[in-house]
């Protein structure tokens, strides 16, 4: 006997399937899926809806993308891998999350390796930020561009970092790089990593004592609601990626390829000055909500993690991207 419920749920799944399929069909021309974990209110997503608009505009509907924000299919892990296997068109992920594909991003995870913003700017802009985008390509991870995700710092529920020693015998949350693993470790705490969209229950339920990441990303995930202690220790510059998968950057036409470059190009000068209004927003509203701001002397944090660059520098090729790096 046919089972009715069984029989509704494959009907609405083939329904829904057809309505998808239909809506594509619709459309002018080509349009490319892009997902990655932000929320909404978020300054990168806002770049990259900017950088939608944008395509659509100069393409005149012929090369669209639709954005899935919010981790709505999967982390930035799982994202990569549907983008490996052609399921995703686009995703943003941290640069860390991409140590894994593309062993030479590791290096830009190093603590305190960009002097300021400028320098941090002028590496992504440059032939050496153009070679580390490509250094996917045969996992096929095609780079598109670098987003300005800001500093990273600490950020604690029961006592403020103000000095490495502080950290000793604290869990903290880190994002799955082995980079930050070490540089946690040669601070004193203890590196914990945990997926993003589990953190807050993490710090909710004293999994972990703290984590580390950026202005925006403390507000727009809430963690400021459980924790009330913010450093400035600025430890890492990481930014954020743009990549599209391989096959499918072979498949656009040169046409389509000059329209989503112009896009994008223009999406990161717009981002930036978004990243810049936000975290003056978040700073003054996070404040209002109770957290406490700090700004620790940084040379002991600096101090603490020269050993972490020790293993990177044996390494020619490691060595050889770090030297770039501080002298340009």
């Amino acid at each position: 006997m046919t089972n009715p419920l069984k029989y509704n749920i494959l009907f609405l799944l083939t329904a829904l399937l057809f309505l998808v399929t239909s809506c594509d069909h619709k459309q002018k021309g080509r349009v490319l899926k892009l997902a990655h974990g932000l929320d909404t209110d978020h300054p990168v997503h806002k770049g990259m809806v900017f950088m939608a608009n944008k395509l659509k505009e100069i393409s005149g509907d012929k090369l669209t993308i639709r954005i899935y924000p919010g981790g709505q299919l999967g982390n930035e892990q799982q994202c990569l891998e549907l983008l490996q296997i052609g399921s995703l068109d686009m995703t943003k992920v941290s640069s860390a999350a991409m140590e894994s594909f593309a062993p030479k991003f590791k290096v830009l995870g190093l603590p305190y390796i960009f002097r300021d913003k400028q320098h941090y700017h002028n590496v992504f802009d440059s032939e050496l930020g153009k070679e580390l985008l490509l250094n996917g390509e045969k996992y096929w991870l095609h780079g598109l561009c670098f987003y300005d995700a800001g500093t990273r710092c600490f950020y604690t529920k029961d006592r403020p970092i103000l000095k490495p020693n502080d950290l000793t015998g604290m869990k903290i949350r880190v994002m799955k790089s082995n980079t930050a693993v070490e540089m946690v470790k040669a601070m004193g705490g203890s590196p914990t990593p945990i997926s993003w969209g589990e953190l807050y229950t993490s710090l909710q339920q004293g999994v972990v004592d703290g984590a580390e990441n950026n202005l925006p990303s403390f507000y727009t995930s809430h963690h400021y609601e459980v924790c009330n202690y913010y450093s400035f220790d600025e430890h890492t510059a990481v930014p954020d990626v743009l990549i599209i998968n391989t096959h499918m950057w072979n498949k656009l036409t040169q046409q389509e390829k000059e329209w989503l470059e112009q896009a994008v190009k223009e999406s990161v000068l717009v981002q930036r000055k978004l990243w810049e209004d936000s975290e003056k927003m978040v700073l003054e509203n996070i404040q209002k909500a109770g957290v406490e701001i700090f700004y620790p002397d940084k040379m002991p944090f600096i101090e603490k993690v020269k050993t972490v660059y020790d293993e990177y520098e044996k390494d020619k090729e490691y060595g050889d991207l770090i030297n770039r790096i501080k002298n340009m």
